[in-house]
């Protein structure tokens, strides 16, 4: 998790200069943040970001907010541990086939 945590507020970071860069970029309007250099770099490092959760067998299942899901077995139930942006802890799941409406406190 320190792992998860320190790159998520990476991405929660880009995320938020990304949506700033993006639309002073549309509305002609310059940037403290740069300009389309700058998004494209942005964009690569979140690219990055989203690949190492994937080669961690970690499922990104949203940015905005994060939202991660990693495969577990609880109980001989195939579930996915359910962590959300904001998440002091890892403390839920649910089963894999119902997803987030299927959401428990682990026990």
């Amino acid at each position: 998790m320190p792992q998860v945590r320190r790159l998520v507020a990476e991405l929660v970071a880009i995320r938020a200069d990304l949506a700033e860069l993006g639309h002073d970029l549309r509305g002609g309007v310059r940037s403290p943040l740069g300009g389309l250099p700058e998004a494209k770099a942005m964009e690569a490092h979140v690219a990055e970001i989203l690949g190492w959760f994937d080669e961690q067998g970690i499922e990104l299942k949203g940015i905005a907010p994060v939202l991660v899901d990693f495969p577990a077995v609880l109980d001989g139930v195939s579930v996915r541990l359910c962590w959300i942006e904001g998440e002091t802890e890892l403390g839920w799941y649910h089963r894999a086939d119902l997803g987030f409406p299927g959401r428990r406190r682990l026990p």
